[in-house]
């Protein structure tokens, strides 16, 4: 305890170099806790994925349907235990500006596929009486005001028109991690539409949802429906949810290379300051060292001095950092929830954060240690007066 007080008188000797020092480490921790979060965010669907979902989709690319009468046929695969499909729809709510994930889905199955999508029984019901009900994700539906029974038009980008739905169900995510932003609809609704509007287009699939039985299953379940189609005039490509998610995610790797680089590179520099710190403190007490040197205290209880007080202004530093990390990314997730629907601090992004004050401390008291350690007692009582 006593050596602990020393430490903090020591790193509060000078006050105000001090205080910009914790506030720089403070801010650097803070910046790095969140670029770490916006790269965990882009990662959140991948997290959660699940091992038991496949998706097939066409093998030229996504935006190529599929015939519904691929359904029978993925069904009759041993280990296949439901069978589902999905269109992205794009819808737009008012203006471009009010961006949603929207789907045109086979309801039953969805439900029975994605598990973490909690809907109370009596909403569930209600969404599969009709035929033009949709169900909203909680955020969604607080973000714009709506309520079960409101009705809502989307403005079709993909699927020209208006299109009229009515809120029958809002789910929650049985996790932290699920998104709770996605809009789902009838694709019956959809279909029926397009068989008067545009019939090439009708009885066609963006995917399917393919639930196995287990995970150890997955890759014979897809190798099997892929085989079923070769040479078809729609082949397909079948592959786990996480890597279905993954595909997307790696369209946008530079972007997530450049903010991991930053991350690392304010790091850098706010050890550059800490560094700088650490060394004008110890230049300064150079005589009061080598007097300590004259009394019988070895180099290593000096150089503990000297590693505790940046210890001590680290961990200061790094404790408002991490601190004000959640508040922020609270907000920032507010705010940009169009776009981060899952915006969560996650717990090794904190024990990043914890990793890098120890190395800033660690670090910067390096080469104040080793020249006091080296410093010889008649060069060190040079400088006192």
């Amino acid at each position: 305890m006593f050596s602990l007080k020393i430490l903090f008188k020591n790193a509060f000797r000078h006050k105000l170099r001090t205080t910009l020092t914790v506030l720089g480490i403070t801010i650097a921790i803070l910046a790095f806790g969140m670029l770490r979060t916006v790269v965990g965010a882009w990662y959140a669907g991948v997290e959660a994925s699940s091992a038991t979902r496949l998706i097939t989709r066409n093998a030229v690319s996504l935006v190529f349907f599929l015939p519904i009468s691929y359904k029978e046929q993925i069904r009759q695969v041993p280990g296949v235990t439901a069978v589902g499909y999905s269109d992205w729809f794009g819808g737009v709510y008012i203006d471009e500006k009010n961006f949603f994930p929207s789907f045109a889905t086979e309801a039953r199955t969805a439900m029975e596929l994605f598990p973490e999508f909690l809907v109370p029984n009596d909403q569930k019901n209600a969404f599969f009486r009709d035929r033009k009900a949709a169900v909203v994700g909680r955020k969604t539906a607080e973000r714009f005001g709506w309520k079960l029974g409101d009705t809502v038009t989307l403005r079709g980008t993909i699927f020209p028109g208006n299109w009229d739905f009515t809120i029958r169900a809002i789910y929650r995510g049985a996790q932290k991690g699920t998104d709770e932003t996605q809009f789902f609809f009838h694709w019956d609704y959809l279909n029926e539409s397009l068989r008067k509007t545009a019939p090439y287009r009708a009885d066609r699939v963006g995917w399917f949802l393919v639930g196995v039985k287990s995970p150890d299953m997955a890759a014979d379940v897809a190798v099997a429906i892929d085989r079923l189609f070769k040479n078809s005039l729609a082949e397909t490509v079948t592959e786990t949810e996480k890597a279905f998610q993954l595909s997307f995610i790696s369209m946008t790797e530079a972007i997530i290379v450049v903010i991991r680089l930053v991350s690392y590179i304010v790091i850098f520099i706010i050890m550059a300051v800490m560094a700088n710190t650490m060394a004008m403190t110890v230049r300064e007490r150079i005589g009061e060292y080598a007097v300590m040197k004259t009394l019988g205290f070895g180099g290593w209880h000096i150089g503990g001095l000297i590693f505790g007080e940046s210890l001590v202004i680290a961990a200061i530093g790094s404790a408002f950092g991490i601190g004000l990390t959640f508040p922020a990314a609270q907000a920032f997730g507010d705010y940009l929830s169009q776009y981060f629907p899952v915006f969560n601090v996650a717990r090794s992004t904190i024990y990043m954060d914890m990793a890098a004050g120890l190395t800033i401390a660690v670090v910067s008291a390096l080469f104040p240690v080793w020249r006091t350690v080296r410093i010889r007692i008649a060069d060190g009582l040079r400088r006192i007066g």
